[in-house]
């Protein structure tokens, strides 16, 4: 799928920062899964 180019300088600076933030928000739900599954099998959180 290709990404829109955006027209302005202003525009693409806020797709950069909603990617990051989409990055960060993936990075987070693998995390939480993997503790989901630590604390199903009974090991204590990694932190």
């Amino acid at each position: 799928m290709p990404k829109p180019v955006p027209k302005s300088e202003k525009e693409r600076k806020e797709a950069a920062k909603a990617e990051r933030l989409a990055e960060q928000l993936r990075a987070n739900l693998r995390l939480r899964k993997s503790q989901a599954k630590d604390i199903s099998r009974g090991e204590p959180p990694k932190s």
